[in-house]
């Protein structure tokens, strides 16, 4: 049994990170939260049994701790996750953890030091209408593929727990970034576990409707690669919540769209219906997933591959920024 502490009880911490810790057995019986600290705890009390503090220095005392959640906001991620290191804990962070190859190899280096394991939230590879996906492009169902669309149309930013009229992720002090930052992190590792580093990367961010936002609501990328492409098109500007992807081989293609996917391949069609696997009250089994991966890589000590999972991620989205015209 590994024992952790949640560093930050903001929306995404309490809406999946705890239900998963908390309610599904295949993870409560190998990760326990024993502690949750947040500075804007004033009161001493606690949440679901668990302890809250508002400082880190209090953790002594609650025993022997093993890991540390990072779920505050991306400005904190870095420094967060350093410190996590320098005091012996395996780290366990939301995304993105290093947004270019610096801050990856400043991580590379200190968890290397600490022999510890540092690993993003890359819940989106848990998604089981994702999982389906992969496994298509795996097996050549649509032979091989040459094109892929990412496209995801939100209102706004996610407004987090709170009532400020800016949410943090629209600001750049909270956020470091935009829409690209947020949501593009997770189409980034999508697409390279498909499709691997591209050769380069073309781009355009802007602000189109969120005049208040210090970030880009909106982005558009183009992913080049010797023999494919891949566009990705993210904004928080849109009239309603919407989400497509399609990839398009020799053979056929594959469109997720909405909670339905379909598969087109010689002719033929299969459709299914995910709607209950993409309702928000699924996504803490997105993490629960996840967090069996983060015990099993703890049991293994396997630190080098979340660790370039970071670095890969990083490195597009440096790219992608740098490209933007």
């Amino acid at each position: 049994m590994y024992r952790g502490v949640l560093m930050g009880l903001g929306g995404i911490a309490r809406s999946a990170h705890l239900p998963a810790f908390l309610h599904d057995p295949s993870v409560s019986s190998r990760l326990r939260i024993v502690g949750i600290v947040d500075a804007a705890i004033t009161t001493p009390g606690s949440f679901h049994g668990i302890p809250l503090l508002n400082s880190p220095e209090a953790l002594a005392d609650l025993g022997r701790i093993d890991f540390v959640d990072i779920c505050t906001p991306t400005s904190s991620h870095l420094a967060m996750s350093l410190w996590g290191l320098s005091q012996g804990y395996h780290v366990l962070c939301e995304k993105p953890v290093a947004v270019d190859r610096t801050e990856a190899s400043r991580l590379a280096l200190a968890a290397h030091a600490a022999s510890r394991v540092v690993m993003p939230c890359h819940q989106y590879r848990f998604n089981p209408v994702w999982r389906r996906v992969k496994r298509w492009l795996d097996d050549g169902a649509i032979g091989r593929w040459h094109l892929a669309e990412f496209r995801v149309y939100r209102l706004a930013a996610d407004p987090g727990v709170g009532h400020s009229p800016v949410p943090w992720r629209g600001r750049r002090e909270d956020g470091r970034g935009g829409v690209l930052l947020d949501h593009g992190t997770h189409l980034i590792y999508e697409l390279l576990d498909v499709a691997g580093p591209p050769t380069a990367v073309r781009g355009w961010t802007g602000r189109l409707r969120h005049a208040s936002y210090d970030v880009e609501d909106t982005a558009q990328l183009v992913f080049e690669y010797p023999d494919r492409m891949a566009t990705m098109f993210l904004t928080w500007a849109a009239r309603r919540r919407e989400t497509e992807i399609r990839f398009i081989g020799e053979r056929g293609s594959i469109t997720w769209s909405g909670g339905m996917l379909t598969l087109e391949r010689d002719g033929e069609v299969e459709s299914f219906d995910h709607t209950v696997d993409l309702d928000k009250s699924s996504y803490s089994r997105w993490f629960a997933g996840l967090f069996c991966d983060f015990a099993d890589t703890l049991d293994s000590g396997d630190s080098a591959r979340p660790i370039a999972d970071i670095a890969q991620v990083a490195a597009v989205l440096e790219a992608s920024y740098a490209a933007v015209i």
